[in-house]
């Protein structure tokens, strides 16, 4: 028996050191815990990874948040000789690549010269590293023009969001570049099934979003600043798709109870910040939200009703069901299959009630919420998409 098992290792170690290298463009490894990154890490186990940093879905404005990044991408580019730059600890971050190309989407020059760019950069650097033709893994669609450039024997598109829709992206050159990958792409995954719905189904495969089990149902200390008291948290980027009036008035209804909100701004808050029990504690490490979200009271996702979420597969959603969190949320497709466990409400009334209600729930209903997600590990997505990836 032990023998059989080290043969079988051993053959799947030969295996997989035969795959070829996974050359992935995605947003900036590190800046947010994307899907992506969160699939990416666990497949690094058993694969070869190049990282290219986001090739940008807009042009840039003349403001102090784009000059800034554009100051940092010049940094990163320029700060070492080296074109694959190793992280502090390779076995959690893939080798990096900051790529030289022009963020204009749309721009027929600037999509000429990236070809020229992403070819002249990518394709020696692949060639030392392998011998075997790449598969190209693409997040984002400007991702496009490196197709056909970089020898790649398949190419796989992992689409998170409706870019139509999304916050942040020039969305009639985004979208014309998305419909060129889903045309070139010999695989599409799809975050949720309103995502799948706008691609050839027989190129399609519906991958829901994973979640960390051990990171988020690993008891931890309350977080220092979080407030005592009944609380309602929520953790995530505080844009446009939050629903800030909705918040602001079921403050209203619950003197007694605070509203916290993690998470770095990305809009006007002038509202939020005049309502008193609504507290904004700003951006946190991913790796501290357990500390948040084990301990608040209930856990919400207070989103407008748009076209960007009713095609999302909000990560939050399966971390506070993992943490134990109830959760209040405004209703959206991707609640299928957890309505069960969760209450929803589209008014502040609504809101109000059911954050009530949440305190009552039993210590049983934390167990069933965990037990929900059990299944959803990161781990057991990757291991999915690595046998899809390998059947191309």
């Amino acid at each position: 028996m032990l023998h059989q098992k080290i043969t079988e290792l051993t053959s799947y170690d030969r295996y997989s050191t035969m795959r070829s290298e996974l050359l992935v463009f995605g947003e900036d490894w590190g800046k947010h815990p994307s899907s992506t990154q969160h699939l990416i890490k666990h497949m690094m186990e058993h694969q070869q990874v190049l990282w290219v940093n986001s090739l940008g879905l807009r042009r840039p404005r003349i403001n102090r948040h784009d000059i800034c990044r554009a100051w940092n991408k010049l940094c990163a580019i320029y700060s070492s000789a080296k074109a694959v730059q190793p992280s502090a600890d390779s076995s959690l971050s893939p080798q990096l690549i900051q790529p030289r190309v022009i963020p204009w989407p749309g721009n027929s020059i600037a999509r000429s010269l990236n070809r020229l760019l992403l070819k002249y950069s990518l394709k020696p650097l692949l060639n030392q590293r392998s011998k075997l033709p790449p598969v190209i893994w693409t997040s984002l669609p400007s991702a496009v023009d490196a197709i056909g450039q970089l020898g790649e024997r398949a190419v796989v598109y992992y689409c998170g969001d409706d870019f139509s829709s999304l916050a942040g992206v020039d969305h009639q050159p985004v979208t014309e570049m998305e419909s060129e990958l889903v045309a070139k792409a010999d695989l599409i995954i799809a975050a949720s099934d309103r995502l799948a719905e706008k691609f050839p189904a027989e190129k399609t495969v519906v991958l829901p979003h994973g979640v960390d089990c051990k990171l988020f149902g690993t008891a931890v200390l309350a977080a220092k600043d979080l407030p005592t008291g009944p609380v309602a948290g929520f953790y995530g980027s505080i844009a446009s798709w939050l629903d800030q009036q909705l918040l602001i008035e079921t403050a209203r209804l619950l003197p007694d109870w605070t509203f916290v909100l993690i998470g770095p701004v990305q809009c006007d808050i002038s509202r939020l910040k005049q309502q008193r029990n609504i507290r904004l504690l700003g951006p946190r490490p991913h790796e501290t939200l357990p500390g948040y979200s084990q301990h608040w009271d209930v856990g919400l996702l207070p989103f407008l009703k748009n076209g960007q979420i009713e095609a999302c597969n909000p990560l939050k959603l399966r971390e506070y069901f993992a943490a134990g969190s109830p959760v209040v949320s405004t209703r959206f497709p991707a609640l299928e299959g957890y309505r069960d466990l969760l209450f929803e409400a589209d008014d502040a009334e609504g809101f109000a009630t059911a954050i009530r209600l949440s305190r009552k729930l039993s210590s049983s209903s934390r167990q069933l919420r965990q037990q929900r997600v059990a299944s959803e590990d990161w781990r057991i997505k990757a291991e999915q998409l690595q046998e899809l990836i390998d059947d191309l």
